[in-house]
């Protein structure tokens, strides 16, 4: 998850030095995302802790979002209410790539009898945005709003591709390269190398890295002028999905979806 506390130069950086920074409104979405920490309803002594702001500060931005109707609390243990959802589905009905995407998934999940998950890169982590499954099955798959760290996942991998070699070693240095699992690449030459693959190879595939025993394999979306802003993915277990399966079976319907949805988005 994104962090909750900012150094003093992280504050700088965000205020731009400019006065168009409004500071209120980032310490209010920063108690909102806290409570994704918690897991459950939060005290006040605990949403200052978790956010690095004084409780006087807590406890005026959470009667705000109760009087808005966003958290309910009864002075003691404050919790989200439905309300928060619009804010996921305004970014959700907004956005382009959804939109387009989601019939084109559909058919791909259909085709291939497995769910087909769409993701973007958000800092660090990868975010999936949209998910098709099959008919056929109910999966609990990769839930929209789940996040993996992006260097070990093959979404990850396939948005990190887009930038250039020194951005990219730049980038890797500042990611702190945790095993996920006993096969997860934390090498950075060796992860810098994979990812650089993928820009020859037009896909990443990832095995047991992000999550012991599953496996999959994902294409860069790009929009029409060929930048990368997405990128689709089908996994499986790898008792049941075998590498060359994916190259063979899934590869080609995402590589399909890829360039049907190119001159789409702008």
């Amino acid at each position: 998850m994104p962090k909750l506390k900012r150094t003093d130069e992280e504050k700088k950086l965000a205020r731009g030095d400019g006065p168009e920074f409004v500071e209120a409104l980032d310490r209010g979405l920063r108690v909102i995302q806290a409570f994704s920490r918690e897991g459950r309803p939060m005290t006040l002594s605990k949403a200052a802790e978790l956010t690095g702001l004084a409780r006087a500060t807590v406890r005026r931005i959470l009667l705000t979002l109760k009087a808005s109707g966003f958290v309910y609390g009864d002075d003691r243990l404050f919790s989200l209410t439905p309300r928060v959802l619009l804010l996921a589905s305004s970014y959700l009905a907004s956005n382009q790539i959804n939109t387009v995407l989601q019939p084109l998934m559909d058919v791909a999940a259909a085709e291939a009898r497995e769910v087909c998950s769409l993701a973007v890169l958000d800092g660090d982590e990868v975010v999936f945005i949209a998910r098709a499954t099959p008919t056929r099955m109910f999966s609990t798959g990769l839930e929209i709003g789940y996040r993996l760290p992006a260097f070990c996942s093959s979404v990850g991998r396939a948005l990190l591709s887009r930038m250039p070699d020194d951005q990219l070693r730049q980038a890797v240095e500042h990611i702190s390269l945790t095993a996920m699992t006993p096969q997860t690449i934390t090498d950075k030459e060796a992860l810098i190398a994979s990812i650089i693959a993928v820009r020859s190879d037009g896909y990443s595939l990832v095995d047991g890295e992000a999550e012991q025993g599953f496996r999959s394999i994902s294409v860069p979306i790009r929009r029409y002028d060929g930048g990368i802003v997405a990128a689709a993915n089908i996994g499986g277990h790898v008792d049941r999905i075998g590498i060359d399966e994916m190259k063979e079976r899934f590869l080609p319907l995402l590589k399909k979806l890829a360039a049907a949805v190119q001159p789409l988005l702008v």
